[in-house]
């Protein structure tokens, strides 16, 4: 009881403080603290046949998960039917490839990650969940590729309260791809981060449903605090389709020592724009 005790009073700090700028070591003087722990240690803390408890940043919803395989990453699956509903909830009552950061509980560990919740390949499980999703942690990979998933990498920084200063530490060229990822994930807390007017209406940004995109660097200007960055995007709206554009977006910092962030505008225009065309 005491453990619990101590790791409801470390969440109940943790999503408070994460509204502003959390880091991590502000629970340096508790008991527990959230670590990043890299992938190849976690396998030896979390190993196949192991359980411990997902808790969902966003919602601070939680459920128990069990490791069944993963070598880059854990595949992992809800533990019971209830796990499986309260999983579903968390996705809106619907499956979704979309990352969440989430903090992974086990005895006295609490370790950054991030998930996503589309059930997929095999499960042997009985638990109404059909296959198993997968969990990432600081340096993993995907099954395709050898290096860290975008939306993962972010979500795993979020969930370790390290989301703001990396963010504030990237070139423009990263930054807008740390924009879309927001965007691909329908991540408005990761979007408003990025962005010069945190207070913008984004709302025609539900108009994407899904999003692909490649970005490259536009020859620079005299001007050393505005940049731009060319978006060969890939999109797929409600009830209009695939639209393929490229967005020439603006970048700007307001000293030398300040971030950069990304002006929205010509993508809010451009959706704008094919809502009344459409």
């Amino acid at each position: 009881m005491k453990k619990l005790a101590v790791i409801l009073f470390i969440l109940s700090i943790f999503f408070e403080l994460h509204a502003t700028k959390f880091s991590g070591e502000a629970l340096a003087n508790l008991e527990f603290k959230i670590e990043m722990t890299p992938w190849d240690k976690v396998e030896e803390l979390l190993p196949r046949n192991s359980n411990f408890t997902v808790i969902d940043v966003g919602t601070g919803k939680r459920f128990k998960v069990q490791r069944r395989a993963g070598s880059s990453h854990a595949d992992v699956q809800p533990l019971t039917h209830h796990d499986t509903k309260i999983m579903k909830e968390i996705y809106g009552g619907e499956w979704s490839w979309m990352r969440r950061a989430v903090l992974i509980q086990s005895d006295n560990l609490l370790i950054a990650g991030s998930m996503h919740g589309m059930p997929h390949g095999a499960g042997a499980i009985q638990n109404g969940f059909p296959g198993h999703f997968c969990i990432h942690f600081k340096g993993s990979t995907t099954h395709k590729t050898q290096s860290p998933d975008l939306s993962h990498h972010l979500m795993i920084l979020k969930a370790g309260g390290k989301l703001d200063s990396y963010l504030n530490g990237l070139a423009p060229k990263p930054l807008v791809d740390a924009f879309l990822a927001g965007i691909k994930n329908k991540d408005q807390d990761l979007i408003r981060r990025t962005i010069t007017n945190r207070n913008a209406d984004l709302k025609i940004l539900n108009e994407i449903q899904a999003v692909k995109w490649q970005t490259s660097m536009v020859a620079s200007k005299e001007n050393s605090f505005i940049k731009e960055i060319n978006a060969d995007l890939k999109l797929h709206l409600n009830d209009k389709g695939p639209v393929s554009s490229r967005v020439s977006f603006t970048v700007v910092k307001t000293s030398p020592m300040a971030p950069w962030k990304v002006d929205e505008s010509a993508l809010i225009k451009l959706l704008k724009e094919r809502k009344v065309v459409e």
